[in-house]
């Protein structure tokens, strides 16, 4: 009789560094890390220890910590640090960090939430004179996979799950498995949610059901709003500095910018900012660049694909994707494939300059805290990067607000 080997998912961690100086490669390659496939990966957005550090969760299991060092070639790296094992025999699908609003209590704990395969949430501190990661408590919130688990911001003792059986749920971490509310208003799995970090008492909340609804956590019984976004919501994530705006990866139908101003204040549809649907893809990522927000001088958008074989990407024209290719970038000219349906001040960086960029990431393209301060950011401009399924391919977008 022969013993099934246990499936293995390979993933790979990329770093980028971004020079704007550089108009013909402004983007290079500074580390490329062999993992276990990356589910999620998110940064804190403070300092921990003098450094920034990067949390992942893998298909192995485990949350693993990374910080950010400056190399012998006054470049930067990423480096090892800590990781855990939330289970056996199981994938780490989400995490979040405790640290999603501006500012910190100096007595408030740095903890990660992580959600697995098998519907367990997992509380974790992290020790930050090591800094090391120490599991504190493990729960099962989901029948099915948990497919996203988040902090209450501004609360942080209280945390939201969403799972494969449709239920939105809230928990409070001081009596692990304690479940304040249950939800049954998403009609399929839930699978994005995040806290905002502007408005106390305000959570968003994503699903297969293609719906975004907006709540306030003291009346969990009915949402506020509930748009419908035409795919599944994957990831969502609010603005850093503009309060109104929510960013959403729908899968099938791409990436959508809300305004969720008059959904708060009178309870009715967000309002559909701008929508890009890429041919032949599925949007899982997409996030806010918190690295360069004053004028971008209307640069265009680069894509490129996520398995690079050579140190600088050559970074193609809007809507131009290239074939996935695993040791060498392909060169094209975009041959069949169509452009990205446009709307409302959103433009690809590629037409007009090569200027401004992120550190990204292969899962969800996520930024470092810059330290940039809010009154100084642009108010018109944002940069923003998506990244898809099947094509492998990571875009930067600027998007002209009004």
């Amino acid at each position: 009789m022969e013993v099934e080997e246990p499936r293995v998912r390979l993933g790979r961690l990329f770093l980028y560094n971004f020079n704007e100086n550089n108009s013909t490669h402004p983007l290079v390659e500074v580390q490329r890390k062999d993992t276990s496939a990356i589910l999620d990966m998110k940064w804190c957005h403070i300092p921990v220890a003098g450094h920034a550090l990067l949390g992942l969760a893998d298909a192995s299991g485990s949350i693993q910590l990374l910080r950010l060092v400056e190399s012998e070639e006054k470049s930067h790296v990423l480096e090892p640090l800590s990781s855990l094992a939330l289970e056996e025999q199981c994938l780490a699908l989400s995490l979040d960090w405790s640290t999603g609003k501006t500012g910190r209590a100096r007595d408030q704990p740095l903890k990660i939430i992580s959600s697995d395969s098998t519907g367990q949430l997992h509380l974790l501190m992290v020790n930050e004179t090591g800094p090391r990661l120490q599991k504190v408590a493990s729960w099962q919130a989901h029948q099915f996979e948990a497919w996203i688990a988040a902090f209450d911001y501004w609360h942080t003792e209280i945390v939201y799950s969403g799972g494969d059986d449709g239920l939105l749920r809230g928990w409070d971490t001081r009596v692990p498995g304690k479940v304040l509310f249950t939800s049954k208003r998403h009609t399929m799995g839930v699978c994005s949610i995040q806290s905002s970090p502007h408005w106390e008492h305000v959570l968003a909340t994503g699903s297969y059901d293609e719906h975004i609804l907006l709540w306030d956590t003291r009346n969990m019984k009915q949402p506020l709003a509930d748009t419908p976004v035409q795919g599944g919501v994957w990831r969502i994530k609010w603005h850093p500095f503009h309060h109104h705006l929510l960013l959403a990866a729908c899968m099938h139908s791409g990436f959508k910018i809300l305004n969720c101003q008059k959904a708060m204040e009178e309870k009715q549809e967000a309002t559909v900012l701008a929508s890009h649907t890429l041919p032949n893809s599925l949007v899982y990522g997409a996030d806010w660049s918190w690295l360069l927000f004053r004028s971008l001088q209307r640069a265009p958008s680069w894509s490129f694909p996520s398995n690079l074989g050579t140190k600088t990407a050559d970074l193609k024209g809007a809507g131009e994707l290239p074939t996935p290719c695993h040791e060498c970038i392909e060169n094209n000219n975009g041959a069949g494939h169509a452009r990205p349906q446009s709307e409302s001040g959103m433009k690809p960086l590629t037409e007009r300059m090569r200027k401004n960029g992120a550190w990204l990431q292969a899962t969800a393209a996520v930024t470092r805290d810059c330290g940039v301060n809010p009154e100084e950011a642009d108010s018109t401009f944002s940069l923003l990067a998506t990244c898809s399924f099947y094509d492998h391919a990571l875009h930067l977008w600027e998007w002209e607000g009004n």
